[in-house]
């Protein structure tokens, strides 16, 4: 068990084992005192507070942080079971376009505040990932089948280079069907339409933990005023103990 203290008060909180490379590396971090006087640096009310930048030691007010790494990242480790309730600890990380396997930022984490969702919403979200998920699909057979559209493209077979699109956009459905299409389960909906939480990053960034004791201070918080960058305008300072 680890204690996140903070001037507004302690969260306790427990590392799955599901996760282990982001908990071996978690509690290597705290051992080592990495995240003592490190900030909470950037706060979304109703979604989430973030914290773990080197540079946030020595940040002098005002000062932009989110960029701060070690040199290294960790691979991804999605486990179904383990989704972003309200409370959870996860990984931040890079964007796709230059991340596209989401490997997880060393040291900076998120803890998820979060909100309550409606069962249309969460339809919703569904429909829009699986969107998201065709599209990649699509892009993906659009590239193995490059030269071909290239040169149709080319010699300006207006009709064959159609119907290819079409074909392979058919193909890239078929492939949506057997590639285990996302979907909340009942325990996700029960969660999300009650406690609240963050589900459109579910499989999107890696969830390692969550706060058993303190959910009231990730409310306070979270409540704190910001600049315009999302920083607190007053310093909210961290240190990580791990508990006997």
């Amino acid at each position: 068990m680890i204690i996140i203290q903070t001037d507004l008060g302690d969260l306790k909180v427990k590392l799955y084992d599901q996760t282990p490379l982001h908990r071996d590396n978690f509690i290597k971090l705290v051992q080592e005192g990495f995240y003592d006087g490190t900030l909470f640096h950037r706060i979304i009310k109703d979604f989430m507070i973030q914290g773990g930048d080197p540079d946030s030691k020595t940040a002098k007010p005002g000062q932009s942080l989110g960029s701060g790494d070690l040199g290294y990242t960790v691979p991804a480790e999605f486990v179904p079971e383990l989704f972003h309730k309200k409370g959870v600890l996860a990984a931040a990380r890079q964007g796709d376009p230059v991340n596209p396997e989401k490997r997880s930022s060393a040291s900076q984490f998120y803890i998820v505040q979060g909100r309550v969702f409606s069962n249309g919403a969460l339809d919703s979200l569904e429909a829009q990932s699986n969107m998201r998920l065709q599209r990649d699909i699509t892009m993906k057979i659009q590239s193995e089948h490059r030269d071909e559209l290239l040169t149709l493209r080319k010699e300006r077979k207006v009709a064959e280079f159609n119907d290819l699109i079409e074909k392979l956009e058919l193909e890239a459905k078929e492939r949506l069907k057997n590639s285990n299409p996302f979907k909340f389960s009942p325990e996700q909906r029960k969660v999300y339409t009650t406690i609240g939480g963050t589900p459109h990053l579910d499989r999107e960034y890696t969830v390692f933990g969550e706060i058993v004791e303190g959910l009231d201070i990730i409310d306070e918080i979270a409540n704190s005023a910001t600049d315009p960058g999302d920083r607190p305008v007053k310093d909210i300072r961290m240190k990580i103990v791990m508990l006997p």
